[in-house]
């Protein structure tokens, strides 16, 4: 280093350029993974859409269909049965009001052909070729119904700050299989594509729409808020100190709910929590019940929102009878009021999806 017309050298030993090397090469590594690992997600993600939609244009051409007619009607009766029993499985997980229209659409057009070319060349088969081709009308219209209820469910969970790609990666996760399995709908025996199409819909749509109900959406308990989440005076030592959750106000026993539906994963004593309910929704949700003065619910135990779940108390590190409620996602904890104010106006809306969806067909 030059300086007022001196030059000075440091000398760095070769221990210490080794070891700011392999800090260097460490840091590369670790970043070129975490690159490898995103990008592999997103490969995976686009290779699995373009594989539905290459399956999805291989769908059974009206000359295939009518050579399953001409090979075996029987066989197409069944398959037309099984059919049957999966739109009526979906449908069970619909609204009774839902309507689906079941004219053949220019969508449908191989279906509108099979038909012609099936009522001409087996009149007494013509009538099931109408029933194929009403299928299909009804799976495009209960697809298309379930895209948009998911479209719905993932924008309302943005407003309330959860992902709704995480949701449907661990429902994925968790899959145990389903009402495709053995179903056979295409002439050479594989599931056409249109009704594995359904079945993802409506598995993405009710992933989403569960995901929902577990948010907390209810008042725990009916006593006014009397402390804030966030930063406060710490009741016993008067430093300031970061506080978790909310509390509200109430007298020895008067009833706590449960925030949202979810089972009960936690009954006891907690440090200074005192006696303590926690609760998990689903998604890395959890909501916490704390300073209890009895338990009203049992490990294991599956409430509903609104359900009564403890009695209010002053156990544990507490100055006299409140709630402290809190809301973890993944462990860490959120301000509960931004869903308990947020979430009954966004539910709202989600419940009248139905309806809306009349109004707009």
């Amino acid at each position: 280093m030059r300086s007022e017309g001196q030059v000075r050298f440091i000398t760095i030993s070769s221990r210490v350029q080794k070891a700011a090397a392999a800090s260097a090469l460490l840091v590369v590594v670790v970043w070129a993974v975490s690159l490898a690992i995103a990008g592999w997600a997103q490969y995976s993600a686009s290779a699995d859409r373009m594989s539905l939609l290459s399956r999805e244009a291989k769908v059974a051409t009206s000359e295939e269909r009518l050579a399953a007619y001409g090979d075996n009607l029987e066989a197409v009766s069944e398959d037309l049965d099984r059919r049957m029993e999966f739109i009526e499985g979906v449908a069970e997980l619909l609204p009774e009001n839902m309507k689906v229209d079941t004219a053949i659409s220019d969508s449908t057009g191989e279906a509108a052909a099979t038909v012609e070319k099936v009522s001409a060349a087996f009149p007494q088969a013509a009538e099931l070729a109408r029933i194929e081709a009403r299928q299909l009308a009804i799976v495009e219209g209960l697809t298309r119904y379930a895209d948009w209820r998911s479209a719905r469910a993932a924008e309302a969970l943005k407003k309330l700050q959860l992902n709704p790609d995480a949701v449907i990666r661990r429902s994925e996760s968790q899959a145990m299989g389903g009402p495709l399995e053995g179903l056979s709908t295409s002439a050479n025996g594989e599931i056409d594509p249109r009704f594995e199409r359904l079945g993802l819909s409506m598995a993405r749509m009710s992933a989403l729409e569960s995901a929902l109900d577990g948010v907390p959406q209810l008042s725990p308990a009916a006593g006014g808020v009397t402390s804030k989440f966030g930063y406060r005076r710490d009741p016993f030592n008067r430093r300031a100190a970061m506080h978790n959750g909310i509390d509200f106000r109430g007298a020895i026993g008067s009833p706590i709910y449960a925030a949202a539906k979810g089972r009960v994963s936690f009954v006891g004593w907690k440090g200074g929590y005192g006696k303590t309910v926690e609760i998990t929704h689903g998604n890395g949700l959890m909501t916490r019940y704390a300073h209890l003065s009895r338990f009203d619910a049992k490990v294991g135990d599956r409430v509903a929102a609104g359900e009564k779940i403890a009695g209010m108390g002053s156990t544990g590190r507490s100055t006299g009878s409140h709630l402290h409620f809190e809301v973890r996602i993944n462990g860490r904890p959120v301000n509960p009021r931004t869903f308990l104010e947020t979430a009954p106006n966004v539910l709202e809306e989600i419940r009248r999806a139905p309806e809306l969806a009349h109004a707009s067909h």
